[in-house]
């Protein structure tokens, strides 16, 4: 199971020098997050340095990416259990597929940055989203799907955005303890492992 914030990177070396000015360069996702004011420092900062302009995405622009991301849902028979479609990024939780979480990611950004595009929200030359594929977790565990779902969720409330109910998300089944799974697959095995395999 992928989480997929499609802002962030996994680039391992700057190759601007110009940003080399912002600072050090962090893979992954830290342990302890910066603060809102750091964040929005960061941005004042980079924002004359980029090649690109930071752009939001507003409400009109949010259903388009939603809807882009619905399109590849479908198209690509995934199951989705939660997103959140926020100004600056997105969270999305995507049941494991026989496409990579790579893949999945390159799908969603490429269809979503395609419909702005045509929408006229978007120049050609805007990449839309950051270089890389975010910033993803494969999780298998019933108890950790809950609370990812519930942290997606709650997104938009905390960003002071309306309630987010998409039609392409589907309620969650238990996975991967989901009815008829079987319990000699490798992740009821690990959990059976872990002592979290329900008696």
């Amino acid at each position: 199971m992928a989480a997929e914030r499609s802002r962030g990177s996994n680039s391992s070396e700057i190759r601007n020098p110009v940003l080399a000015e912002l600072g050090e360069l962090h893979k992954g996702r830290k342990k302890i997050q910066p603060t809102g004011r750091t964040i929005r420092k960061f941005y004042q900062e980079a924002a004359p340095k980029l090649q690109h302009p930071l752009l939001t995405l507003d409400a009109e622009q949010r259903d388009e990416v939603a809807a882009a991301f619905a399109q590849v849902i479908q198209e690509k028979k995934y199951t989705c259990y939660a997103c959140a479609v926020m100004p600056d990024h997105v969270h999305i939780l995507i049941r494991k597929h026989k496409f990579t979480d790579e893949q999945i990611a390159e799908h969603l950004m490429t269809a979503s940055r395609y419909r702005l595009i045509e929408r006229g929200f978007r120049e050609k030359t805007h990449p839309t989203w950051i270089a890389g594929f975010g910033w993803t977790v494969f999780q298998f565990d019933p108890d950790d799907m809950r609370r990812t779902i519930r942290y997606i969720e709650d997104n938009p409330r905390k960003g002071r955005l309306p309630e987010q109910k998409w039609p392409f998300v589907a309620p969650y089944d238990g996975w991967p303890l989901h009815s008829g799974h079987s319990p000699n697959s490798p992740y009821a095995r690990a959990l059976r492992d872990a002592g979290r395999y329900p008696q």
